[in-house]
């Protein structure tokens, strides 16, 4: 049996393991008994009870501090939970780290496989900007050797560890942070690490197997949360992304939704019979800007809210290569095709900016007017076979020319009204080039244009056929690209009947016309001076005579002069001003002063030898018709 004192040191030792006190209290009831006397037996006793109550108090300790990692353990696996975003995340794990394992600093890596090492990515505690920057290749140092055997590594100082691979950039950002103890463990998910968890402190030290296997339980769950961030990262990018494809999905949609609905609009327009104006008009409307259709050659053919503006060549080219709109200069082109053929070309104004949408729809109206230009092309060539074909009839015999300017009446050609024929020739345009422009000319005049006699012949309404024969051998010229030649005749007041003998006519012009070099001019016969004399059909002579010595025979008329009679000796004179002051008698200075006079109104060549020659012609018919106009002389 013990004694009292023992039972009561007992009952001590007891009571201070229920209230936790500290170890070192537990050496206080033994003291107390010693003091009190107590036998040999009883300290011995005693001493032993004090041995078994301090296990007993490390163990509960143990238990307390396991519990309490676990419970930490646990509480970081729901705050883990709980975090969405990576950056939070991160530093959620760092901040426990150093909480549960009270070191000054904690930090973690993540490895970089495009780049083969790992990078610091937080830290908790650091002071040093070049250690929060810090990359380990595979291998180096604690960090790089842990990332790459994906097992944990402690030591106790680092500088001073010899089992490392020491760089002079990891020593020198870990001397700067003045760290010597380190722990690192790896973040696993699965049988990949994607990073490592350190633990550092500023004094050397030893890191217990317990501290170890606490870094890498959080590691275990740290790894689990980043993935899992990670995972929704990605998952709010493809959602994100997803909402971007889904509305350019409808955006597409809409679009073409509009460009259907435009193009269904355009086409209908085409198809009721809509001209290139309304077309225009509509284009200008569907996309708020100014549109102009011009052709091939660059002509406008219709315009719609905007003043007149050239199509410029480049961009009508680049579009042409590309089949897209192109922009320049603030307005946007697009050429109008019919499969390699160009047929024109669309102008967009007043919409510098123009999206990918309205893009498309621009060269879908441009599309369409593809397709009127091919229908308008398709109706005036057969318009202008019809015209052709009835051309052919009005200049071969014909037994009803009543039908025939029936049929011209139809076509909105009258032939009652005073026409000319015009016979085209051109020796480098191609034939079919040359009737297609003589076809368009015929269109705006309201004639005739066709092919007869291996010629482009052209029919249409003149007073005047010489000068109008000048200007269409320009237009045409100009058209083409190459001289044309014109010979033109009045179809006269016959009606049909007299076309034949017309045409006839003008393809004598037009042979003597190139006979005389004069490629790309036009002219009537009546206009070739003697030679019109010599090879019409209805030979003009009074007319000659007007138009060789109109301008004297005017003059002698109003002065009541007689420079026709002064003109007739010096020519009889051999062009003598001499021989003829003595045929008139008067003074040599007088027959100067009357040829000056002539000179002034007959113009400055009147003496070369062409326009002599055609002067003394008209001085011969003039003298011969006005001894017939005088009768027989009496006897």
């Amino acid at each position: 049996m013990l004694g009292g004192v023992t039972d009561s040191s007992l009952r001590e030792l007891l009571g201070l393991l229920a209230q936790g006190a500290p170890a070192e209290e537990f050496s206080r009831p033994a003291a107390s008994a010693r003091a009190a006397g107590a036998s040999a037996a009883e300290l011995a006793a005693l001493e032993e009870a004090t041995g078994v109550a301090l296990e007993i108090h490390r163990t509960l300790a143990q238990h307390r501090t396991r519990e309490a990692e676990l419970t930490a353990l646990f509480d970081t696996a729901g705050d883990l939970a709980a975090l969405r975003d990576l950056d939070s995340v991160l530093r959620a794990i760092t901040h426990r780290a150093k909480l549960l394992l009270h070191t000054d600093v904690t930090y973690l890596s993540l490895n970089d496989e495009a780049a083969g090492d790992t990078f610091m990515r937080v830290t908790d505690g650091s002071v040093s900007a070049a250690f929060q920057q810090l990359r380990l290749g595979m291998g180096e140092g604690l960090g790089g050797l842990v990332a790459q055997t994906a097992r944990p590594y402690a030591t106790g100082d680092y500088q001073r560890d010899p089992r490392f691979r020491h760089t002079a950039a990891i020593d020198g950002a870990v001397g700067e942070e003045d760290l010597h103890a380190i722990l690192g463990v790896p973040l696993r998910l699965g049988a990949r690490v994607i990073g490592v968890l350190f633990a550092a402190d500023r004094s050397p030290r030893e890191f217990s197997p317990r501290e170890v296997a606490l870094l890498s339980s959080l590691a275990d769950h740290a790894a689990i949360a980043i993935d899992g961030a990670r995972l929704l990262e990605e998952t709010r990018r493809a959602l994100a992304e997803l909402g971007v494809a889904s509305r350019t999905v409808q955006e597409t949609s809409d679009a073409l939704r509009r460009a259907e609905e435009a193009h269904d609009r355009l086409t209908g327009l085409v198809l009721r019979g809509g001209d290139l104006g309304e077309v225009a008009a509509a284009i200008g409307a569907l996309l708020d800007g100014g549109t102009l259709v011009h052709d091939a050659d660059g002509a406008e053919l219709a315009r719609a809210r905007s003043r007149p503006v050239a199509p410029p060549a480049r961009a009508v080219a680049a579009s042409r290569a590309s089949g897209r709109a192109v922009a320049e200069g603030g307005t946007w082109v697009c050429a109008v095709l019919a499969g390699p053929e160009l047929l024109g070309s669309v102008t967009l104004t007043g919409r510098p900016a123009l999206d990918e949408a309205g893009r498309r729809l621009f060269e879908r109206a441009a599309m369409v007017t593809a397709l009127l230009l091919l229908l308008r092309r398709s109706v005036a060539q057969t318009e202008d076979r019809i015209r052709g074909e009835l051309l052919g009839d009005l200049l071969g015999p014909s037994g009803d020319p009543a039908g025939l300017a029936e049929r011209a009446r139809r076509l909105g050609v009258d032939l009652a009204c005073p026409h000319a024929l015009f016979v085209l020739h051109s020796d480098s345009a191609p034939r079919p080039r040359l009737l297609t422009a003589a076809a368009h000319h015929a269109r705006e005049r309201r004639g005739l244009a066709g092919v007869h006699h291996d010629h482009a012949v052209l029919l249409v309404p003149s007073r005047a056929p010489g000068a109008d024969a000048a200007g269409l051998a320009a237009a045409l010229g100009r058209a083409v690209g190459a001289p044309v030649t014109v010979g033109a005749a009045d179809a006269g007041d016959d009606g049909p009947a007299g076309l034949p003998a017309a045409h006839a006519e003008a393809l004598r012009c037009l042979t003597t016309l190139c006979a005389l070099g004069r490629s790309g001019d036009g002219s009537t016969l009546s206009e070739l001076g003697f030679l019109g004399v010599l090879l019409g059909d209805r030979p003009d002579l009074s007319g000659y005579v007007r138009a060789a010595l109109g301008p004297v025979l005017d003059y002698d008329a109003r002065r009541g002069s007689d420079l026709l009679h002064t003109l007739r000796v010096y020519f009889a004179s051999g062009m003598s001003q001499a021989r003829a002051k003595e045929v008139l008698h008067v003074h040599v200075n007088t027959v100067v002063q009357r040829l000056e006079r002539i000179g002034r109104l007959l113009g400055p060549d009147w003496q070369s030898p062409d326009r002599a020659l055609e002067l003394q012609l008209a001085l011969r018919l003039h003298q011969v018709s006005a001894r017939r106009d005088a009768g027989p002389a009496s006897s």
